[in-house]
């Protein structure tokens, strides 16, 4: 079982990193042939920077439109944040000073992250014109997410596993050193459900992580007076015209 979990692990996380990366990819190659910032908009790129990080961050967007899907989104997103980060003790030895001071921080955040991620849920459930355009895979996605978080949380608070052994399986994972992986419940379950949020990430709506970062509308400077936006492709028929 800690063979198949280990080999079933490595797959999904290799399909992760290059699916992710191929997106990014093709992200990066989209041509953006119209000047289409939502205004009020910078018109630098400093000011483009500004603008992004106050999306990725706070959300600026999302809190102009609707105060309690921003409430929820911000508590999922920020916790899920600290608990990745809380995570990476797993993975890596000696543990690092900051991943050490967000441990008591990150152990707390799991339930902020699921309190967001329920109340998300119940938007897609009680909000009309949010529920007509939601798809099945919307409500899959948000349980799987949950599920992860609530047997994190039994895991933590209420059957605890042998994280020494864990810690161990994991830190030595890639290099084929593994030992045996605890055949507790909630850690079989915690890290399947893992396994397929890693394996279906590179083909569902989670893209918006990267995707956000490519969108015209927030990356571009508000500028079409002072600088022509043209794109390479159109660029190179113009001259051959």
């Amino acid at each position: 079982m800690s063979t198949l979990y280990a080999l079933l692990f490595m797959a999904a996380s290799i399909t992760l990193v290059v699916g992710v990366g191929m997106k990014i990819r093709q992200y990066y190659k989209t041509p953006a042939p119209l000047k289409i910032p939502t205004t009020p908009a910078p018109t630098t790129q400093a000011g483009v920077v500004m603008r992004m990080f106050r999306e990725v961050v706070f959300f600026e967007s999302l809190f102009k439109s609707t105060k309690w899907t921003w409430i929820f989104s911000w508590m999922f997103h920020m916790g899920l944040a600290l608990v990745l980060l809380r995570h990476l003790r797993y993975f890596i030895d000696p543990v690092w000073a900051p991943i050490q001071w967000i441990q008591p921080f990150g152990k707390y955040a799991a339930f902020a992250m699921v309190i967001g991620l329920l109340g998300l849920l119940a938007r897609r459930i009680f909000v009309d014109r949010v529920r007509y355009i939601s798809a099945p895979s919307d409500y899959l996605m948000l349980l799987l997410l949950i599920f992860i978080g609530f047997s994190g949380l039994m895991m933590t608070f209420v059957v605890h596993t042998d994280i020494v052994a864990v810690k161990y399986f994991f830190n030595n994972l890639w290099t084929f050193g593994w030992g045996p992986l605890p055949m507790d419940f909630p850690l079989l379950v915690h890290i399947t459900l893992v396994i397929v949020l890693l394996a279906i990430f590179p083909f569902s709506k989670l893209l918006h992580v990267p995707g956000v970062f490519f969108s015209p509308s927030r990356n571009q400077v508000d500028n079409p007076r002072e600088q022509r936006h043209i794109v390479p492709w159109a660029e190179a028929l113009e001259k051959k015209d």
